[in-house]
């Protein structure tokens, strides 16, 4: 007689399945993604002062420069090159050569950047500043009737509590 032995997941394992079911289901921290110059991109046809100033930008944003890498590049300068088309000495040069270059707003200040090979005294050049990120909104005051302590209790507990029952008993038989 043959003896078949099962594979047999105790609790860590089952721990770890619930725990990373619950951690996909958390609300995420948003950043924006904004490519300079919307459509058009970094080129030297678009007023970048009016294209930021309707824009909040946040710790956490990402700038994405999008030009034609054989013309142009991505500078970051300091307050007085900035404003005077200096591009000798640039406090960052962002320039990969693909002419798609991403940079990350992780510091609250303003940044100042530029294109130099002359298109700086053209006006391609943007000032951003960036803030802290606001807080979250406050949540709606929870009315003590019995009905909406069901519905909260269905709708922030038993529905992500079925997912993640859902994820773990998928991820146990395809263990098994």
């Amino acid at each position: 007689m043959e003896v078949v032995r099962r594979r047999s997941f105790g609790w860590p394992t089952m721990a770890v399945v619930l725990t990373c079911a619950l951690l996909v289901m958390l609300p995420q921290v948003y950043s924006v993604r904004y490519i300079v110059g919307s459509r058009f991109g970094w080129t030297n046809s678009v007023n970048y002062t009016n294209w930021a100033k309707d824009k909040h930008f946040y710790n956490g944003d990402w700038l994405f420069f999008v030009y034609d890498r054989n013309q142009m590049n991505v500078l970051e300068l300091n307050k007085t090159d900035y404003e005077s088309c200096n591009t000798d000495h640039p406090l960052h040069n962002w320039t990969t050569g693909a002419g798609r270059d991403v940079v990350p707003l992780n510091v609250t200040k303003t940044y100042y950047f530029a294109s130099g090979k002359g298109y700086c005294y053209g006006g391609m050049k943007v000032a951003i500043h960036v803030e802290k990120a606001p807080p979250p909104p406050k949540a709606a005051p929870v009315h003590s009737s019995s009905t909406n302590l069901l519905n909260s209790f269905k709708g922030q507990i038993m529905i992500p509590a079925l997912f993640a029952t859902a994820a773990a008993w998928d991820a146990f038989l395809l263990l098994w």
